[in-house]
């Protein structure tokens, strides 16, 4: 029996990849989606989720997630729960392997990014219940806590004056004695009042029944331990995009990003990437959808123009 050649391959199951199994598979293109994990990525570790248009009371990460799974299959999308571990290109068609070879005339790139973790303890046991990689997502449950942000880069800076409309003190954790980030950030960052800083220093554990309340901070110089009562650990060390698939297929930035023109296409013909896997995207679900639209509309111009 012949093998079955789809129209459009989309590599990962968030936002971005879910949106654009929508479009590809409602303009009824055969669409097959693979995800290793579960379906809409981060959002779906994300607790409420209050800034996704039409949700007045704001919705679960899980549940918007389950939402758009479901609503992908009902237009006719195939997804495959198993985690494509190759990409090859064969004359006008695209192979991935998961085990099983799969093909397609389209391929669309979304694998999102992962917060970089800081790796200590309870930190993965508290995400979502204290424990932040997103000042715009979450910011808005600490009206007039305690919280700590962790990093010196322009994100924990920016993500720190932030957390300043909510938070009644923010305190920037940093294991150096200056910070990375631009001066114009620093000097906004200094000069408000609800900001304070800890230099030289590292979060060494975090604490709390079912949410966060105390986080052990180490001074990497002399070795100090103090314990302070906190509400939430924001964590801004940076993400590392999810691209490890693409390496040596399309054109990546020196950070491992996917490098896309202005209709998200890649280096390749055919092979479009969405989300926070492309370079300069914006880290929200909302622009992820978007981008997932807008990759899948690029895409059926594609095939149209070469099928």
């Amino acid at each position: 029996m012949e093998k079955k050649i789809y129209d459009v391959m989309i590599i990962g199951g968030g936002g971005a990849g879910l949106t654009a199994a929508l479009y590809t598979s409602r303009a009824n293109l055969s669409t097959i989606l693979f995800e290793k994990l579960v379906p809409g990525g981060q959002i779906a570790s994300t607790d409420l989720v209050e800034n996704y248009p039409g949700f007045t009371e704001g919705i679960l990460g899980a549940e918007i997630a389950q939402k758009m799974e479901a609503q992908a299959v009902r237009y006719g999308t195939q997804i495959v729960y198993e985690e494509a571990k190759s990409l090859l290109r064969k004359g006008d068609i695209f192979e991935t392997d998961t085990g099983a070879i799969y093909t397609a005339r389209a391929v669309i790139l979304a694998m999102g990014a992962s917060f970089r973790m800081i790796g200590v303890p309870n930190e993965k046991e508290l995400t979502g219940r204290g424990v932040s990689y997103c000042a715009t997502c979450d910011g808005a449950f600490f009206k007039g806590k305690r919280v700590i942000a962790v990093g010196g880069g322009d994100s924990a800076l920016q993500e720190g004056i932030f957390l300043t409309r909510f938070a009644e003190k923010v305190t920037i954790v940093h294991r150096r004695d200056k910070l990375r980030a631009s001066p114009i950030l620093q000097e906004r960052a200094k000069m408000n009042s609800k900001i304070n800083f800890i230099w030289n220093t590292v979060v060494d554990g975090i604490e709390g029944k079912g949410k966060v309340e105390t986080v052990f901070l180490r001074n990497v110089k002399t070795g100090e331990m103090q314990k302070i009562p906190v509400d939430g650990v924001f964590v801004f060390i940076g993400h590392d995009p999810n691209s490890g698939l693409a390496k040596g297929f399309v054109a990546l930035d020196e950070k491992g990003y996917i490098v896309t023109d202005a209709s998200l296409a890649t280096s390749v013909p055919g092979v479009f990437a969405a989300g926070e896997v492309r370079r300069g995207a914006v880290r929200q679900l909302v622009s992820a959808c978007g981008e997932g639209c807008a990759a899948a509309l690029a895409a059926q111009a594609f095939l149209d123009n070469h099928h």
